[in-house]
């Protein structure tokens, strides 16, 4: 009862505010990333692209449920911005070093976020043969010059390391960073640049397990590694959506350490590749900035390196979940709802797709999604739950026990919800449990839509599984 009656107060307070909905929904925000999310007099969930104005309520009724709404000029100005913020910091502190941004395509390998990243000066970072292969057939379509640097990571199989020969020897620049101890003899004997991953000794405040890391060089063997003439980059990576920047800043400050020690039998070495896990506030009130961290790590980086009397090393960030996670909204219609007693939710609100399929990190991670209305956003508030349509009982969202604020539901009235921050890991890592559709894709831009993936029907997704329309 006690959260049915917060949820009324709150409901009056709105009432009174009159023009705050898009404040009540955390839109238009740049604290949220919502700043381009707005709600307009009837209550629709609207995005603006600098004179271009979308209805997401109506595009949602026009191509239909579920739905991915990618916004490609989001990626563009998140990249602009971030590089932006670096290039500033180093001019004004002094800093000699240069700053790389290579965009990590596990993120989200899908097209329309891959080109305009290369558009705006990403380089790039694979971690397969798969991965590589797709920077092949970009380079072939001259969708990008040779100048673009890729770094491989993960463990490299024959596959791999032969790709990356055959594209170094087509002029491209390539970077293999070792990854593991049978590694070093083949990649030693590269003809490019190479680079290490090592194995920090640091405990991040993040998603990932660090007690057991299966990744990169100890701290003692990338000290006790052979001479390379042409070892240029040392890499670290401390985990995804790095919940602190304590921890951001212990990690270049451990890294550096070991920078200073490996330049001494290496001084071809120039760069420190920092990695991904930069954070997205996803619905968290405060959380770190880009630029407030850009600050702060050039500051650190001029100082440990000043201390130590080297020349400033180059900086490499991949930050991919950080630029893109915003850049996507997944939307969804409620199909129905069913009580739920003695919960912090009054109902249960089942949707027409998959949590468990279409958003993975709900399930494997638990991670919190910014979860809102896209229509009747003015309309009394109920607190809700929501199922997806599979029979799975983890095929569910619950705001960790939480709950969220929703319409409630009339006859007659259709209701869609969308969720925040899709754009990152999601489709990499979608399934299909029950044999459910994946979500239509839609491109937005320029005051133009463009289909990105058809929706999938029964016998496209049966031949996933080898139903050739044979039935044998």
């Amino acid at each position: 009862c006690n959260v049915y009656f917060f949820s009324m107060a709150k409901q009056k307070k709105i009432k009174k505010q009159g023009k705050n909905w898009g404040k009540f929904w955390k839109l238009g925000s740049s604290e949220f990333n919502t700043q381009f999310l707005g709600v307009n007099k009837d209550g629709e969930m609207t995005a603006t692209e600098g004179n271009h104005f979308y209805n997401l309520s109506d595009i949602a009724h026009k191509y239909g449920t579920p739905l991915q709404i990618v916004f490609p000029f989001l990626i563009e100005d998140r990249l602009k911005d971030l590089i932006g913020y670096f290039q500033a910091y180093m001019k004004i502190y002094g800093y000699k070093g240069k700053f790389f941004y290579h965009y990590p395509m596990k993120v989200n390998q899908n097209k329309e976020f891959i080109v305009p990243l290369l558009s705006e000066g990403a380089n790039l970072e694979v971690t397969s043969a798969n991965e590589l292969w797709i920077v092949k057939k970009l380079w072939e379509g001259e969708k990008f010059n040779s100048k673009i640097r890729v770094l491989c990571n993960g463990p490299k199989t024959d596959q791999y390391l032969d790709l990356i020969e055959e594209l170094r020897g087509k002029g491209m620049n390539i970077v293999p960073i070792i990854e593991g101890y049978e590694e070093i003899d083949r990649v030693s004997k590269y003809k490019g640049d190479v680079g290490v991953r090592i194995d920090l000794e640091v405990k991040a405040d993040t998603h990932w397990d660090k007690k057991f890391d299966r990744f990169g060089l100890s701290e003692k063997d990338v000290l006790s590694l052979p001479k390379m003439k042409n070892l240029k980059i040392l890499h670290y990576h401390l985990g995804s959506q790095i919940k602190t920047q304590k921890s951001i800043f212990e990690g270049i400050k451990r890294a550096m350490g070991i920078y200073v020690a490996l330049q001494k039998t290496h001084p071809t070495l120039d760069t420190l590749d920092i990695g991904g896990g930069l954070g997205v506030p996803y619905e968290k009130k405060k959380f770190y900035t880009a630029k407030g961290v850009s600050s702060k790590i050039v500051k650190i980086l001029k100082n440990l390196s000043d201390k130590a009397g080297i020349r400033h090393p180059n900086l490499a960030v991949e930050w991919g979940q950080y630029i893109v996670a915003p850049t996507q909204v997944t939307i969804y219609k409620v199909l129905s709802e069913k009580a739920i007693p003695k919960a912090n939710a009054k109902a249960w609100y089942i949707v027409d797709g998959s949590f468990m399929n279409d958003l993975k990190d709900t399930w494997a991670i638990h991670q919190k999604f910014h979860m809102i209305p896209v229509n009747n956003m003015h309309g009394a508030l109920k607190t809700v739950w929501f199922a997806g349509s599979t029979c799975d009982s983890d095929d569910k969202y619950t705001a960790g026990g939480n709950y969220i604020l929703m319409p409630k539901l009339h006859e007659g009235r259709e209701q869609l919800m969308a969720v925040l921050d899709t754009g990152a890991y999601q489709d990499g890592l979608a399934s299909h449990h029950c044999l459910l559709s994946a979500p239509m894709k839609i491109v937005v831009q320029d005051g133009e839509i463009k289909i990105a993936r058809k929706r999938e029907n029964a016998d496209s997704i049966g031949k996933l599984f080898g139903w050739n329309g044979d039935h044998k």
